[in-house]
């Protein structure tokens, strides 16, 4: 229940709307409670014999004549006071005329509630939007502040169950919060109102059913949040299954996995299906038992009041008729409000889900008094970095220099660190011991938004979004000219390719760039880095998943993409080792050699062994296929 109304916390934005809203239903329950109580003149005007109102029937208030000083003496005279002034206006002249104006009275209040309510059903609905807008804008948001390691650790589907289907949820509650819960009790205020209005008595008799109905619907709501929970999170399994199968959908024909991810789904789904009819066998009891326990004490007062009525000892019977026609009015808003409740416990559990996420603290921050990074003028140090992911150490005490203008290979085993030592300088992740500094400053000094700012990054599983050519190479910066954008597909080696499509960089490329091949892939996202045009950058493995031809192409793009940066690259490709001014060889989290190529090879270790391994056998095929060609 706190996380709800840390959800009505948002209204606090839209407090004029909300009270609008309030008004025009305090508005429809008052005009819902006048056509009620039309009953009165519309009666006395067609039964009345003479031509006047009828007068004050002694002892139909059912209070004694002899208790003149009484209290409820004084609510029953002013009762009968209403009634006659009631009458009075309406009553003018014969019986025909108020016959009229009894008519057009009712129609001008049934006009007018029902503009109240197109007015008050639009501000709440205009509301509740707003209100779920800031909420899902919230989320999304705060998703982007959590470290890498969350969304490691966390099921995409779950992710987007969460903002999509619970947001959905607290939806609902709030529209029954505003526009169910809080019209309906208003409208209950005025009916039960005039129930008192028509006979205390009467009404203190009916509502000896209401300890009964408030037990009911307590042991209901538990029950309902328990279920609601359980439908979330299977809804969550469903949509993470939806979501890997779709990712994967290639890998799932490859390996003719069809029938085994439909039985996977299927059992999802009848997992969901379970608990939702869990949660609707419980919500469906809950209306014909309160309906049930609410007619048999309506039907025991009706019974009642009418032997009152018939003996003429409580109330006259126009009296009774707005009693009884108050009473059964009061059972719509009550079903209504008991409906409600299974929307609001929905919400009440998306809700707690919801705000879970949000109370999550991003292990990577902006400290307090981060400062903004000027630029990068001098040297990357690694000081005695460790990091390690939970238990499992990673890197073990890494001791690095990467100077201005200076292109470091990092190789090494898959294992050894290598992504991770490269995805500390963007602080995707903290050391867990010792520091990393820019120019002397420990990154994590520096505000994370403007370190970024200073690298480009390109990597081996590139990511191109459902869209143009042109905005993905042009992603992260705002008016761009075309001119610019055509420039850097130049420099990536990419025009060419642009070119000879039949909307040049207009091209729809489909979601994750599925209708372009790796390499034309690979060269966008160097143009995307090109166009950035960072001082620092990251080149992690983006040519070991091409094919020849399409390396080659890649590295005349990555030769324009590093001139006058300082690079870091992770490469396992001959090419690529060979141009770095030093290589850092590392081994189970460690640097265990470093220097220049030929320097590295003449002398005994990994990088030899790894040299000799992956690379002479290519080396030596060169050389044979050579004399061939030549024949």
């Amino acid at each position: 229940m706190r996380d709800f109304f840390r959800v009505l916390a948002y209204v606090r934005r839209y407090r004029r709307r909300l009270v609008l809203g309030l008004l025009f239903s305090l508005l429809f329950a008052i005009f819902s409670g006048a056509s009620i109580a039309m009953i009165l003149p519309f009666a006395n005007v067609l039964f009345e014999r003479d031509g006047a109102p009828a007068p004050v029937v002694e002892g139909a208030s059912g209070i004694a004549p002899s208790d003149p000083e009484s209290p409820l003496s004084s609510l029953t005279a002013l009762r009968d006071q209403s009634k006659a002034r009631l009458m009075a206006f309406f009553w003018r002249g014969d019986r025909k005329g108020a016959l009229t104006r009894v008519c057009l009275f009712l129609a001008l209040v049934f006009f007018l509630k029902g503009i109240v309510n197109y007015y008050q059903a639009q501000i709440m609905a205009t509301l509740e939007q707003r209100i779920i807008k800031d909420l899902r804008d919230d989320v999304y948001e705060h998703m982007h502040s959590l470290s890498l390691s969350f969304f490691h650790s966390t099921r995409t589907g779950l992710l987007v169950s969460r903002i999509t289907h619970d947001v959905n949820l607290v939806r609902d509650a709030i529209s029954s919060t505003f526009t169910n819960v809080t019209r309906n009790a208003l409208l209950i205020l005025v009916f039960a109102g005039l129930v008192f209005w028509a006979s205390w008595r009467l009404a203190l008799v009916s509502f000896v059913v209401l300890p009964a109905l408030v037990l009911l619907t307590n042991e209901v709501s538990k029950r309902l949040r328990k279920h609601s929970l359980e439908i979330q999170g299977k809804m969550a399994d469903m949509s993470s299954v939806l979501q890997e199968t779709i990712a994967g959908i290639r890998i799932v024909k490859a390996f003719g996995m069809e029938a085994f991810e439909n039985l996977r789904f299927r059992a999802e789904t009848e997992g969901y299906l379970r608990s939702y009819l869990r949660f609707k066998k419980v919500s469906y009891i809950a209306s014909p038992l309160t309906e049930f326990i609410g007619v048999v004490g309506a039907l025991f007062v009706f019974w009642y009041g009418g032997h009152q009525v018939l003996e003429g000892r409580l109330l006259s019977p126009d009296w009774f008729m707005i009693f009884l026609t108050s009473m059964l009015a009061l059972i719509q808003p009550i079903k209504a409000m008991g409906h409600a409740n299974d929307s609001f416990q929905q919400g009440i559990a998306a809700s707690k889900r919801i705000f879970e996420l949000l109370d999550m603290k991003g292990v990577v921050a902006d400290r307090a008094d981060a400062q903004p990074a000027g630029g990068f003028r001098d040297v990357i140090r690694f000081e005695r970095v460790s990091f390690a992911y939970g238990d499992e150490p990673i890197l073990r005490g890494i001791d690095l220099t990467i100077r201005r203008g200076e292109m470091v290979a990092i190789v090494g085993p898959s294992g050894a660190g290598k992504s991770t030592l490269a995805d500390l300088i963007p602080r995707f992740y903290d050391p867990v011991e010792g520091k990393i500094t820019l120019d002397g400053v420990d990154l994590r000094d520096l505000s994370v938004a403007s370190l970024r700012g200073l690298l480009g990054i390109v990597s081996q599983e590139t990511f191109l979004w459902s869209g143009t050519i042109e905005s993905n190479i042009a992603y992260g910066q705002r008016g761009v000219p075309r001119d610019e954008v055509v420039r850097a597909a130049r420099a990536a080696n990419a025009d060419r390719f642009v070119g000879a499509l039949p909307n040049g960089y207009e091209t729809e490329i489909g979601e994750r760039g599925v209708r372009l091949s790796g390499g034309e892939r690979q060269r966008l996202a160097i143009a995307r880095a090109i166009l950035k045009d960072p001082p620092i950058l990251i080149l992690d493995e983006a040519t070991s998943s091409l094919d020849s031809d399409s390396e080659a192409e890649v590295q005349l793009a990555v030769g324009n993409l590093v001139a006058g940066r300082t690079v870091i690259v992770i490469a396992h490709r001959l090419s690529t080792v060979l141009k770095a001014d030093r290589i850092v060889v590392m081994e189970k989290g460690r640097i265990v050699q470093e220097g220049r190529h030929e320097s590295l090879l003449a002398s005994e270790g990994i990088y030899r062994r790894f040299f000799e391994r992956q690379f002479a056998p290519a080396a030596a095929g060169a050389r044979r296929a050579a004399p061939e060609e030549a024949v």
